[in-house]
C-alpha cells in the first residue's frame, strides 16, 4: 500500500485552514473502512488518506513544526499501513465499564493474534501484531495489527478466539474500499 510522503503534508496552520473542506472527504474514506466485530471490537482499516489526515490532525492539535518531530510522527502512523499486499488496521476494543475492562483484558491477552481476515474461497489470514503492544499479564485496548492478504481483498473479518468466536461478512462497500486501498 502507498505510504505518505512528506511532501503531501502542509504545515499545521495551513491544515487548520483547509480541515472544513477536507474532513467530509475523511470522514466518508474512514465510514468505509471501520468494521464492527461484536459489540466490542471495531477494526479501523487505515489507507494513505486516513494516515495523511492523522498525521496532520497530530501536527495540528500539537503544533509540530520541527521537521525531526514530523518525520517521526510520518514514520509511525505510515507503519500502521503494512507493506505490499497487506492491509493495516487499529483494533479497538471498547469496554466502558472499567470494572470489566479490568476482568477481560488480562483473559484476552492473545485476542490481537486470533483475529483474521477471510478471503474469497474461505482462506483465513491472521492478524501479524505489534509486540510492543501486548504485555505479560493484559492485552492493550487498542491494538495495530497487519493481514498480509498477498493483495486478495478480504470478504469477511473474524477471530477464533475461544471466548468471542464470531464472523462479520464484510459489506460491497467495505469490500471495495479495502480492494482499493490493496491495489494502492
Amino acid at each position: 500500500m502507498k505510504h505518505v510522503r512528506r511532501e503531501e503534508l502542509c504545515d499545521w496552520i495551513t491544515w487548520t485552514e483547509r480541515r472544513p473542506q477536507e474532513l467530509p472527504a475523511i470522514l466518508a474514506q474512514k465510514a468505509a473502512r471501520r468494521v464492527h466485530l461484536g459489540p466490542e471490537l471495531t477494526l479501523l482499516f487505515e489507507n494513505a488518506a486516513t494516515v495523511r489526515y492523522q498525521v496532520q490532525e497530530m501536527m495540528r492539535v500539537e503544533h509540530i513544526v520541527r521537521e525531526a518531530d514530523i518525520q517521526h510522527e510520518l514514520e509511525t502512523y505510515n507503519e500502521l499501513l503494512g507493506g505490499p499486499g497487506e492491509l493495516g488496521c487499529t483494533l479497538l476494543i471498547e469496554i466502558d465499564d472499567p470494572r470489566r475492562r479490568e476482568e477481560v483484558l488480562p483473559r484476552w491477552l492473545d485476542l490481537p493474534r486470533r483475529i483474521y481476515v477471510a478471503l474469497e474461497g474461505g482462506e483465513r489470514v491472521h492478524a501479524l501484531v505489534d509486540e510492543r503492544q501486548i504485555g505479560d499479564t493484559r492485552v492493550s485496548a487498542v491494538q495495530y495489527l497487519r493481514f498480509p492478504t498477498r493483495g486478495r481483498p478480504p470478504v469477511a473479518i473474524g477471530t477464533d478466539f475461544a471466548e468471542l468466536a464470531i464472523e462479520s461478512a464484510l459489506t460491497p462497500a467495505q469490500r471495495a474500499a479495502l480492494a482499493e486501498d490493496l491495489a494502492s
